[in-house]
């Protein structure tokens, strides 16, 4: 520690935080098991046991929730994901560093922009009454589809805004390791006569697997998380049965009604269910002959 004290120093605030943010409040996982009243404190407060979580399983709204927010999170596993690879790969393939530049921009942009802001041009765009999409549409002589209250087009709505929004952010990791790939790999195959498709095929993503393999455990450990601000913002009564998930869920009854103990025993079975995913994903990875996460 005191030979590397520069380094340790240059991770103290990521370690801060973690500690903070990630572990403290894992005390707070107690109250999911209590009839938690704010006046008693949580050493006051009544032991339940599983009360909430058998409440929470045997209640009718767990398989929508439990469909929906699996359903927005396959799509976004096999829609998202395998763009910001496509992207880096087709950036790498870019010969001009000016015109590359200016490409990488434009795709990273959308990632600084909120989701009140991505919601919001989603809804000047796609609403019924004035919404550009649908003026064009009446412009070619189609009629007007209900593009924000179609329970059928919701979930396509939210993988479109996270491919746009996250696509190119995305790209920075796969770019950084296509990167650090060694170039005498590529003169290797080029003196051996392999095209560009070649190349790509038996360097680069062989080059870049890890890390792909890395990135799609964690993803699917995250697979119970859907983003409460793109959901709740995007919702509305008519798309309510395919719009709540557990987010949402523990936000209304845990913030609006004040059952706080009920939407502790929610979260807590999201992140159980997220840490079972990666350990067997990390499994399933090294059993394949890859270095997982751990």
């Amino acid at each position: 520690m005191k030979r590397d004290k520069f380094l340790y120093m240059l991770a103290l605030p990521g370690i801060l935080f973690m500690i903070l943010f990630k572990y403290v409040p894992m005390w707070g996982i107690i109250i999911a098991f209590q009839n938690y009243s704010p006046y008693r404190g949580v050493l006051g407060s009544d032991w339940v046991g599983l009360e909430h979580f058998i409440r929470f399983f045997s209640n009718p709204d767990f398989m929508m929730l439990f469909r929906n927010t699996m359903a927005i999170n396959l799509m976004n596993l096999v829609f998202y994901f395998p763009l910001p690879i496509i992207i880096a790969l087709l950036l790498n393939e870019v010969m001009s560093k000016p015109f590359k530049k200016l490409l990488q921009s434009i795709v990273y942009l959308p990632h600084f922009l909120s989701w009140v802001i991505i919601v919001g041009i989603t809804i000047m765009m796609l609403t019924r009454t004035d919404g550009s999409i649908n003026n064009l549409l009446v412009y070619f002589g189609f009629e007007k589809i209900d593009f924000l209250t179609n329970p059928k087009l919701f979930w396509i709505l939210l993988t479109v805004q996270s491919i746009w929004k996250e696509a190119g952010w995305g790209t920075i990791i796969f770019l950084a390791a296509i990167a650090g790939l060694d170039t005498q790999l590529y003169e290797a195959a080029k003196m051996d006569g392999a095209k560009r498709l070649r190349q790509f095929w038996h360097i680069t993503l062989p080059g870049i697997r890890s890390v792909i393999l890395i990135l799609l455990i964690l993803r699917i450990g995250n697979i119970m998380d859907v983003g409460f601000e793109q959901v709740f913002l995007m919702g509305n009564g008519a798309v309510s049965n395919v719009g709540e998930v557990f987010d949402t869920y523990v936000y209304r009854l845990g913030i609006q009604q004040g059952q706080f103990s009920f939407s502790t025993a929610v979260g807590l079975f999201k992140s159980v269910v997220g840490l079972v995913l990666v350990v067997i994903a990390n499994k399933l990875a090294k059993r394949f002959g890859e270095e997982g996460v751990y």
